[in-house]
């Protein structure tokens, strides 16, 4: 019995408590003029209440908050407050900048000036990065975001409704889903207890996943099994198409996460985590992760787009078409013709309305001959559901009767005399 005693009162010393959360969190504020005193006083008490949820302090999570305007200001850094009632009172406490919103400035500065190691943030703990925002940044926010997610960070987007979503989900951590929100600002509390479950998640993970999924790479992340002085970690990754090949890596105690980058596309990996310690035997991780195919380049269009532009097209080939006289020629529509049958092909492609699919590429199909109108082009006006193959029809040049009668003359133009009055 004394061998297993002294064996639990070395592990309950030595590796960490799996109720704890170890963490970097910053706060990035909207304190610019775009932001009415109303609404800065509502997420400021939405960052407050949202602080009293976590378990802030020395040994767990460090909060620090960050204005942004014509420049960033440092309300408070990782550190200075070691409870989460100080960092409430210091929230409380924050006063509007007023100026630009410089939001991608105040992330250049963020990843300079506190995520750094040498600035003062810890090194192997995980990272969250919460930012409250009206929508709308008056300097780019892309560049300098992708930054921070290349350092590990997970970045929470909470936006008052105003905002693009499209850039936003940009901006924020894969899923989109679960990392933006958009919220009126007077219902931010509805959402405090789902942020807050989101960012312990990101702080502790339960098990070993994978986030940030592209098509040369992702980002893993396990909870901390172990400490510097009690082992290291083996990291293996084997692609399931390349049998016998495995990247290996090895990992101190301390770390929670790695990148891998250099990947192949659409590729399925396996993943294992193997902790090594010389004072517990633990069991190993697996994870099965496939990245992205590659995206074709070209313009992406639109569900509802394409629906448009195939009723546009439809309506002009109906104003195209050629009558039973020989009165009206035939008009070449076989440009037409083709960019109606290409936006058909996209619309069946894209499946739900609003997501964006990629065109086909290699250089387009030449036009063929046209088929009757009457083989495509419904009675009721639908858009067709399918086209043959578009070509270019034969031109049919109408008759023109000429005459020989001989065109009359105009007579002389004389220059008007000029008389006196008498």
């Amino acid at each position: 019995m004394l061998p297993w005693t002294v064996l639990g009162l070395a592990l309950s010393l030595r590796l960490p408590r799996a109720a704890r959360s170890v963490g970097d969190l910053l706060f990035l504020l909207d304190s610019s003029a775009s932001v009415s005193h109303y609404e800065f006083s509502r997420v400021r008490e939405f960052l407050g209440q949202l602080a009293a949820l976590l378990p802030l302090g020395p040994g767990a999570l460090h909060a620090s908050l960050v204005h942004v305007g014509s420049q960033p200001h440092t309300e408070f850094p990782f550190g200075q407050h070691s409870s989460g009632s100080t960092v409430q009172d210091a929230i409380r406490a924050a006063a509007q900048r007023m100026g630009d919103t410089n939001t991608g400035l105040a992330l250049a500065y963020a990843k300079e000036q506190l995520f750094a190691e040498e600035a003062g943030a810890r090194p192997g703990v995980p990272k969250v990065l919460v930012w409250v925002t009206d929508g709308g940044s008056s300097d780019p926010v892309g560049p300098p975001m992708q930054e921070l997610k290349d350092l590990g960070v997970t970045v929470f987007i909470v936006s008052t409704g105003r905002g693009n979503l499209l850039e936003l989900s940009a901006a924020a951590s894969p899923p989109a889903e679960k990392h933006l929100h958009f919220v009126d600002v007077d219902d931010l509390h509805m959402i405090t207890q789902e942020l807050r479950g989101s960012v312990l998640d990101a702080m502790w993970p339960q098990q070993l996943r994978a986030s940030e999924v592209t098509s040369s790479g992702f980002r893993l992340a396990w909870p901390p099994l172990l400490t510097p002085d009690s082992g290291y970690y083996v990291l293996e990754l084997m692609p399931s198409a390349k049998q016998g090949t495995v990247l290996r890596q090895q990992l101190p105690g301390n770390a929670t996460g790695w990148a891998w980058a250099g990947l192949d596309p659409d590729t399925e990996y396996n993943v294992e985590l193997m902790p090594e310690s010389n004072v517990a035997l633990l069991r190993p991780q697996h994870l099965r992760v496939r990245t992205l195919p590659v995206k074709p380049p070209g313009v992406l269009l639109e569900h509802r787009d394409s629906r448009r532009a195939a009723s546009l097209l439809q309506a002009r080939l109906a104003l195209c078409r050629p009558t039973d006289g020989a009165a009206r020629p035939a008009l070449d529509t076989s440009g037409l013709r083709y960019a109606l049958q290409r936006c058909m092909r996209l619309l069946s492609a894209s499946g739900p309305l609003g997501r964006q699919v990629p065109p086909t590429t290699g250089p387009p199909t030449p036009p063929g001959p046209a088929p009757a109108p009457a083989e495509f082009y419904p009675a009721d006006g639908r858009i067709p559901q399918a086209l043959p193959p578009a070509a270019a029809p034969s031109v049919r040049t109408p008759r023109i009767k000429s005459s020989r009668a001989p065109v009359p003359a105009s007579p002389p133009w004389r220059r008007p005399e000029l008389r006196a009055r008498p």
